[in-house]
C-alpha cells in the first residue's frame, strides 16, 4: 500500500519578474505555489515553486480532473 501526504494547504501568488542576473528585461507574469503537507508520519512539510501562466492552466486543470474523479469514489 502507498501511503501519501495530505494537502492541508495551498497559497497562491501573482508575480511579475521584470529583471534576472542574466536577461534584463523579461516582463514575464508567473505563478508561486506554497504547498503545505502533512507526511503520514504526522510531520508538516511545505513545499514551494513556481510556475509560467500555462504551466498553472494545466495544473489548474488536472486539479480540476483529479477533483472530479475522487467525487465518484
Amino acid at each position: 500500500m502507498l501511503s501519501i501526504g495530505q494537502l492541508v494547504d495551498m497559497q497562491w501568488k501573482l508575480g511579475m519578474a521584470v529583471s534576472s542576473d542574466t536577461c534584463r528585461s523579461l516582463n514575464s507574469p508567473f505563478v508561486s505555489l506554497l504547498l503545505k503537507i502533512v507526511e503520514p508520519s504526522g510531520q508538516i512539510c511545505q513545499r514551494a515553486f513556481e510556475m509560467t501562466i500555462p504551466q498553472f492552466q494545466n495544473f489548474h486543470r488536472q486539479f480540476k480532473e483529479m477533483a472530479a474523479v475522487m467525487e465518484t469514489v
